[in-house]
């Protein structure tokens, strides 16, 4: 029977990789698959890890039809065993009603990678309808780190060098960018950090200006 699996974590803990190893080992395998994504740091349709590796993919807009591009693959002859999405939270909730369907109506498999929560440790849309319908979700293993050696649970925004919680839910940047582009006004990176770091606003770069100065620790 087909699935429909859900795999998530914070930021850096190798959702992408996963990905990518895991439409790796099912070809490997000679199943025939087809992976889409949405708004990768590396630019539209592709698929890229922190490790370096790439591949290409579907770009998944808010009004792509995994039904409707399923249904016209399979009458013109495709043969399709299995989907990978990544960056699944950015899907609608609709897109992912649909990926249900495909798995219970087509016989497909449908592994989805995404964060579960935005900036402002929201739920994304995407990843809470797949909390709902998955028949699996799957906290990550790899542990990604907070500064403060806390496992991170929490994606922060920065944007000039001050964590910000208000703004457009997506908006495409990375994380530990050091780059000099990186540093220029307007640009917005991400930090991991655990909830307490996050509550308090308390990036590695403030943390380490706080240690330097007599201001007190935030506490309120």
């Amino acid at each position: 029977m087909a699935e429909l699996r859900f795999y998530t974590g914070p930021m850096d803990s190798g959702k992408s990789t996963l990905a990518l190893q895991t439409n790796h080992n099912h070809a490997a395998r000679g199943r025939v698959g087809r992976i889409f994504t949405a708004h990768d740091r590396a630019g539209a349709a592709v698929v890229s890890s922190r490790l370096g590796l790439t591949h290409g993919a579907v770009e998944v807009d808010p009004e792509f039809d995994f039904w409707r591009y399923t249904v016209e693959a399979l009458t013109h002859g495709a043969r399709i065993d299995y989907f990978i999405c990544d960056e699944a939270q950015f899907y609608t909730a609709e897109q992912v009603e649909a990926l249900a369907k495909i798995v219970d109506e087509l016989q497909i498999d449908v592994f989805c990678f995404g964060i579960l929560t935005d900036f402002r440790t929201r739920l994304f849309e995407g990843s809470a309808r797949l909390v709902e319908l998955a028949d699996s979700t799957q906290w990550l293993q790899v542990e990604t780190l907070c500064w403060c050696g806390k496992r991170a649970t929490h994606n922060a925004r920065v944007e000039d060098g001050i964590m910000v919680t208000e703004g457009e839910v997506i908006v495409v940047g990375d994380t530990d960018d050091q780059t000099p582009e990186a540093q220029r006004p307007g640009v917005v990176t991400y930090e991991v950090l655990c909830r307490q770091h996050h509550r308090r606003q308390l990036t590695a770069a403030r943390a380490q200006a706080v240690s330097l100065s007599a201001e007190p620790l935030p506490f309120a």
